[in-house]
């Protein structure tokens, strides 16, 4: 099986069995984005204690690389310092520009690193990452 078809396979199944969808029932900070070019939207929700993302779940609706990008940031984040979780999000827009970056926090993710081969679809990817960053922005705002 060649690389591409692997990466093909992780995406369509974080497509087809999204991680951490749904909502949190606790209190969350919640970030609603979308991207207007194609229609993707999502909304993400952070439970957080004490600068750590403790639990992360997103609903929405979009293309497969947009839901896939989801399911695997959410699984990365789990867990995560804001400071880690920030660094994670800037080494995706690192590989959403094609530069090499490997993520040991969930490999799944580089097999979004095709996607800088189009343009057009690095907002699908990066719509949840998006969501994120604004998501600790706006919870260190406080």
């Amino acid at each position: 099986m060649q690389l591409d078809d692997l990466y093909r396979r992780v995406i369509m199944d974080h497509y087809k069995n999204p991680r951490n969808r749904g909502t949190l029932e606790d209190e969350a900070v919640t970030i609603n984005l979308n991207n207007p070019t194609c229609g993707d939207r999502i909304s993400l929700q952070l439970q957080v204690v004490d600068g750590k993302v403790v639990d992360a779940k997103f609903t929405g609706e979009g293309c497969s690389i947009s839901m896939s990008s989801a399911s695997m940031m959410t699984e990365a984040v789990k867990g995560q310092s804001f400071d880690s979780a920030i660094q994670m999000a800037e080494k995706f827009s690192a590989l959403m520009k094609g530069e090499p970056v490997e993520f040991e926090e969930n490999e799944d993710i580089e097999a979004l690193s095709g996607v800088n081969k189009f343009p057009a679809r690095i907002k699908c990817a990066t719509l949840a990452w998006n969501a994120l960053r604004k998501g600790i922005e706006n919870q260190n705002k406080e």
